[in-house]
């Protein structure tokens, strides 16, 4: 195990003993791949300690190379026979690390493990940090359990199921319905495109033995109160005798802050005096060492830590804000949905998962949102190491599919129950999003108090992404959320809600050479150059301050860190390659940018209707040329349509499939980099074609519901005259929804620094 933060730093991880060795196994071929995908082997496969809240002196790891074979409903049990292939666990059947790269909803896992002599008169448990759905649990061929959560660690105490001192056997069956079930699964489908992706089936994290004392410590609970300079802390038991103690020793780096004697199983309150207080900027963590004694003997003894911050609502004019520490400090994170080319919902490795976590710290980020997926124990010890607010999901049933199977409420419940209760300690968690964007959203009162009883130290947030909705829940929990893309939004104001924009952003920029598919990607906007993408980061950084300032906005969430298989529209790509300078996007998140500012060449229908040329019938093919004769069109003021966004201006009905427009414009005297920055500026609803002087100068599939800026082609800027007559011209085709077209051409006028 490498050496973690908290004293004590024993913990020897043993060899797993297998009996079929660690060979056999090559990755598959992953279209593209991160950097730590080559550090990947056999005998490395996520080997330092997978609790680090919880940690003991002796483990056994046992990821490594298993044998493992496709299932069917009814097979026989495979005692004793070998399986058809091998597997590297814990990485997911559908990844390249495992070696597979398939999927199938059934699976059978095998390998022999054989314990040291030294555990002997020690409690076997059995650790599962997660599989991906049901798995039922063999050991030399006796089902130990059945566990069903595809989020959730389990674990079994095996020791009446060995056998000897050689080695025991243990098989793993699986079953994965993904969207053919109602159970949580987030953003996993066995169709992936748009924002689905591939599943995760199987084992996906580590997989673990540990001895321990009839009587130990089951687990820990922390809770830190800032405003009284104290924390609570319960040690809670297994087997619980009577007399037995806790022994607490409290350390800030190699001091002793202060070692108590307490009862277990019960809550203690113990003082600390000017505790240092945990934040993103100051992520400050205490050690803590617990020993069980009984009759004088330690029986059991962990190691952990914590952190001394606080999160809670504060009301300033009239609006509510989210304070840290008892400070508003603004929330600024991304999206974070933990997907990986290489892995999938596995990080390749630890040096990959902390690498990501620093990333978002160097691009100015003090908070990250966890996207309806739960990552492994590891991953929240570097956040609250390393200094990150974290918004952790509840992974959701049901996303985004027609004709769901109901969803399995009783599974979804116990899912809340689990995240909460298991990662409760962790100080940069601070707030539980039990839906996102009403995604099998059901008794939303309910669920928020029992994450509230649960948790009465954090926030709850009912439903990022619905904050516009009114169905009698909105005034339901901490946050009054809504998604907004591209540019940000916000809802209120509220004097009983924090306000926040869960998402927003999604800027499309595809880098070649690292794109999940070659001609594929999407975003909610597109910028063709890093420049394009910090400037429009930079112009919705300054919409937020203005929210924060005027509306009391407390948060934000931008969609997204890291591009996700065809979803190409992250600060960094799938393979982790960074697209911009940080240093510009951390000046955005600090509000310091120099924001472009923009000037009307060809003004939009924004302010005041400008008049158009038009008609609805097919028109010769030359109707976009500076010469062609428009005489005998229609004129009219823009916009164009029948159904708008909200705010946009209506001039002009249109209600057929197809509009051409046309108008003419004067150029005013520009130079040459002038030129480089004329854009088009449109909001369209659908496919957009847009013309000057015949030749094409943009073109858009589907739609944009707010006024966007575009690039303009060479070609077009080419063909533009100066100190004279140049025509526009524009074609719309709609199919379904809304309807809206109108067009400009700006001029950007880089910021001051």
């Amino acid at each position: 195990m490498k050496r973690s933060h908290f004293a004590p730093a024993f913990a020897l991880m043993l060899v797993a003993g297998c009996a079929h060795a660690q060979d056999g196994w090559k990755p598959a071929h992953s279209t593209i791949e991160t950097r730590w995908a080559k550090d990947v082997s056999p005998t490395n496969a996520l080997p330092d300690y997978p609790r680090p809240q919880l940690v003991r002196d002796q483990w056994q790891n046992l990821n490594g190379v298993w044998e493992y074979q496709p299932g069917a409903e009814g097979d026989a049990l495979p005692v004793g026979k070998t399986l058809s292939q091998k597997i590297l666990v814990p990485y997911a059947v559908e990844s390249a690390l495992s070696g597979v790269m398939e999927h199938h909803d059934r699976l059978w896992y095998r390998r022999t493990f054989t314990t040291p002599a030294s555990w002997k008169g020690k409690e076997l448990i059995l650790h599962f940090d997660a599989v991906d759905y049901e798995a039922e649990i063999f050991v030399n061929g006796k089902s130990v359990g059945v566990h069903k959560g595809g989020y959730e660690a389990f674990d079994y105490d095996v020791t009446s199921f060995l056998q000897g001192d050689g080695p025991q056997e243990l098989i793993v069956r699986v079953f994965d319905p993904t969207e053919a079930g109602g159970q949580p699964r987030g953003k996993q489908t066995t169709n992936p495109g748009g924002i689905m992706y591939t599943p995760t089936t199987g084992i996906w994290q580590t997989v673990w033995l540990e001895p321990v004392a009839k009587t130990s410590i089951a687990n820990l609970k922390i809770v830190p109160d800032v405003d009284a300079s104290s924390v609570h802390l319960t040690v809670n038991t297994t087997d619980t005798a009577p007399g037995v103690k806790a022994v607490v020793t409290i350390k800030s780096g190699k001091s002793t802050v202060k070692t108590v004697t307490i009862d277990a199983d019960k809550e203690q309150t113990i003082a600390i005096s000017k505790p240092k207080l945990w934040s993103p900027d100051s992520p400050f963590l205490y050690d803590l060492d617990v020993k069980l004694v009984q009759g004088g003997a330690t029986t059991d003894q962990v190691g952990s830590y914590f952190g001394m911050r606080k999160i809670s609502l504060g009301l300033d004019k009239g609006v509510q804000k989210m304070l840290l520490n008892n400070k508003f400090v603004f929330e600024i994170g991304p999206l974070d949905q933990g997907f990986w080319p290489e892995s999938l919902y596995t990080p390749p490795t630890e040096e990959a998962m902390k690498a990501d976590i620093s990333t978002m710290k160097q691009l100015g980020f003090n908070m990250v949102r966890k996207h309806i997926k739960v990552e492994p124990a590891r991953w929240y010890y570097w956040t609250d190491k390393m200094g990150l607010l974290v918004w952790q999901d509840m992974p959701s049933p049901n996303s985004y599919i027609g004709n769901a199977p109901p969803t399995d409420h009783a599974a979804f419940e116990k899912q809340i129950n689990h995240v909460i209760t298991t990662h409760w300690n962790s100080p940069s968690i601070i707030m539980w999003v039990i839906f996102n964007e009403s995604q099998a959203r059901y008794d939303t009162a309910r669920l928020v108090g029992m994450a509230k009883t649960l948790d009465p130290s954090r926030l709850v947030n009912r439903d990022s992404g619905a904050g516009y909705e009114t169905d009698g829940d909105t005034a339901v929990g901490d946050v009054d959320d809504v998604h907004s893309y591209p540019p940000p939004g916000v809802s209120g104001p509220s004097a009983t809600q924090a306000l926040a924009c869960g998402e927003y952003g999604g800027i499309g920029f595809l880098v070649k050479g690292h794109r999940w598919k070659t001609t594929d990607g999407w975003g909610y906007t597109t910028v063709p150059d890093p420049k394009e993408l910090e400037d429009t980061y930079g112009e919705y950084a300054n919409m937020l301050k203005g929210f924060r300032d005027k509306n009391g906005l407390s948060a934000a969430v931008y969609t997204q860190i890291t591009d996700v298989e065809i979803e190409s529209n992250g600060l960094m790509t799938y393979d982790r390659i960074l697209k911009c300078d940080p240093k510009q996007i951390a000046l955005a998140n600090h509000f310091e940018y120099p924001v472009p500012v923009y000037k009307e060449i060809v003004p939009t229908s924004e302010k005041s209707a400008q008049t158009w040329k038009y008609t609805t019938d097919q028109p010769a093919a030359e109707w976009s040329a500076k010469a062609f004769n428009d005489a005998d069109w229609k004129q009219g003021p823009g916009g164009f349509g029948h159904s708008v966004a909200s705010g946009n201006p209506l001039g002009t009905p249109w209600e057929t499939s197809d509009i051409w427009l046309r108008r003419t414009f004067t150029l005013p005297k520009l130079s040459a980099d002038d030129l480089k920055q004329l854009l088009i500026r449109d909001c369209h609803d659908e496919d957009i074609e847009v013309f000057i002087n015949g030749v094409p100068a943009y073109s858009h599939d589907g739609y944009i519901g707010n006024y966007e800026n575009r690039p303009i082609s060479a070609q077009a800027i080419a063909a533009l005259v100066l100190n004279g007559e140049n025509t526009l011209a524009v074609h719309c085709k709609q199919t379904t929804g809304g309807q809206f077209i109108d067009v400009g051409l700006t001029q950007r006028v880089p910021g001051k620094k």
